[in-house]
């Protein structure tokens, strides 16, 4: 009866073993996909159906766009369908896409963020690496067998191609490219008494805004005559909090992943931060508002948003979001964000970047990778750095006759040449050297979002009236890391030879003894099983 049990015991743990050996391969290869191979030839007598999915501000411009680069494609390729869909957000898109993983629908192309690729490179083949197709002879960037002027790879400015680096291999092209911009209300500027420096510094927009924030006997400030003023406003916190870290020299991140944004400069720009909270004359977006509508109503002097937001900034933007009746006249300013270090200006690199997904079917990838390389046209990228303050990433764009035509017309009206969209866009051509982006990882996106947190977070209890002093920020730090997983997100990345395991996906040498053990089981089991059946043979 013992060994009878014993038996069951067996059996159950052996049956247990092999469940989970089901489940962890069915993790290991979820959607059933191989690494992509490229085919030796592109089958342009089969049909293809692809999905792109792209994002606009509701800019009817940027999707006729999109819709022309489309017609324009299939009419070179006809055997290609290709199939928009537009999003408001990339982090909608984002979402999206980590929901149609797991139902093997996610879509062909994607315009995205690198920190966002990095997550789905956590499902095995998910997305393709591009670097052989982008080498390929025929069909690679600049191959022999395109049907368009695709451009070649050291065609694509280094530095923008490089934001598209995850663990040593390309995984997306850049599309179009952006950094911030402080929009400047120089007539405000000025009526303080004060003259814009060659290169902005922090000091100099607190020193001015505090200067702002006087009022008259009557509660009304004195430089606009209103009851509202908010001098600085910043837009995206978290590139606020990125950047003043690298010009500080300070702890962000590694490349391997490990997490450095809890350090004591981040706690000294946080007490800063606060300082200007507590006078009112710092904001946020998130709390105030688009920092936009208060420029152009008089209400801001200093103004940071992306340059690819130019065409709401100014008295004359053609986006604005306010009414006729709410604008200020003023003379608008376009300049580089702070710095510490003005001899040594570091802005943040940004902007959408194309990926390519994986199927089952290698040839609707091969029709995905044609369409990708499209969008790097001269056409479509020069159509498109004119409906904002991006700029082309290909060096062929950006010295086209199209596109210098296009910057030397600034001013000419306030729409295509609306003169605030170009000089944003000026601004980067000219400081590409100045640019850095950070550390893409599993979990960076999360690190971004609280980075902008700490600042969020603290401006918010400065207003609730709490005091930000060094154990608020040792409890804020605990708060953030808990809240966006970073401690995980450190102990994950931080491995031995920073070789980083893709999550759901077991290393062979894992399998392999998962495997021996299971068979060993089987082993003890039958060895059993012949043990009491030759017992009751020689009972017999």
């Amino acid at each position: 009866m013992q060994r009878l049990c014993l038996i069951k015991k067996y059996a159950v743990v052996t049956a247990l073993m092999l469940v989970c050996l089901s489940v962890l391969n069915g993790c290991h290869g979820r959607e059933g996909l191989e690494a992509f191979q490229i085919p030796e030839f592109f089958d342009t007598s089969r049909e293809y159906e692809i999905t792109f999915w792209a994002k606009n501000d509701t800019n009817k411009t940027q999707t006729a766009i999109y819709e022309k680069a489309i017609e324009d494609f299939q009419r070179l390729y006809p055997n290609i369908t290709v199939n928009l869909r537009l999003y408001t957000d990339y982090g909608k898109i984002y979402n999206d896409v980590i929901t149609n993983i797991a139902t093997a629908t996610t879509p062909n192309v994607c315009i995205t963020y690198p920190d966002h690729i990095a997550t789905y490179l956590t499902g095995t083949n998910l997305v393709v690496p591009l670097d052989e197709l982008s080498a390929d002879a025929k069909f690679g960037l600049g191959g022999s067998e395109m049907k368009f002027d695709s451009p070649r790879m050291e065609e694509i400015i280094p530095q923008f191609l490089d934001e598209c680096t995850i663990d040593g291999h390309h995984y997306a092209l850049p599309y179009m490219r952006s950094t911030e911009a402080c929009y400047i209300n120089k007539t405000y500027v000025e009526k303080l008494g004060y003259a814009l420096p060659d290169t902005l510094t922090w000091d100099f927009i607190w020193e001015v805004s505090e200067a702002a924030m006087e009022k008259d006997e009557d509660g009304n400030f004195k430089l606009n005559g209103q009851k509202v003023m908010i001098p600085f406003i910043y837009k995206s916190t978290d590139n606020m909090m990125i950047q003043m870290l690298r010009q500080k020299h300070a702890g962000y991140s590694s490349e391997e992943g490990e997490i450095l944004l809890f350090n004591d400069t981040t706690k000294e720009l946080l007490s800063d931060i606060a300082a200007h909270a507590k006078s009112g004359a710092f904001s946020t977006f998130k709390i105030s508002s688009y920092p936009a509508n208060f420029l152009n109503a008089g209400q801001c002097l200093f103004a940071i948003d992306s340059t690819a937001g130019a065409t709401w900034m100014g008295t004359d933007a053609p986006l604005s979001d306010i009414s006729e009746d709410k604008l200020a006249r003023f003379e608008t300013s376009v300049m580089a964000v702070p710095q510490f270090e003005p001899a040594n200006p570091q802005m943040i690199s940004q902007g959408p970047s194309v990926c390519i997904f994986n199927k089952e079917e290698p040839q609707e990838v091969m029709a995905s990778w044609l369409f990708a390389q499209y969008l790097l046209s001269n056409e479509v990228q020069t159509a498109y750095a004119q409906t904002e303050g991006y700029v082309p990433v290909t060096i062929k764009a950006q010295e086209s006759d199209e596109y210098k035509d296009y910057l030397s017309r600034c001013g000419e009206d306030n729409a295509l040449y609306y003169d605030v969209k170009i000089q944003a866009a000026k601004l980067l051509l000219k400081n590409i050297d100045n640019t850095f982006v950070t550390p893409v990882f599993v979990g960076s996106a999360s690190l971004r979002d609280a980075a902008g947190q700490l600042i969020e977070n603290t401006v918010k209890s400065v207003k609730r009236g709490q005091q930000v002093d060094a154990a608020y920020v040792e409890g804020l730090y605990g708060d953030i890391s808990s809240l966006y997983r970073l401690d995980q997100i450190g102990i994950q990345n931080m491995r031995v030879g920073s070789q980083r395991q893709e999550l759901g996906k077991l290393p062979p040498t894992a399998l392999l003894l998962l495997w021996s053990l299971a068979a060993a089981w089987v082993g003890i089991i039958v060895y059993a099983v012949w043990s009491k059946s030759r017992n009751r043979q020689s009972r017999s």
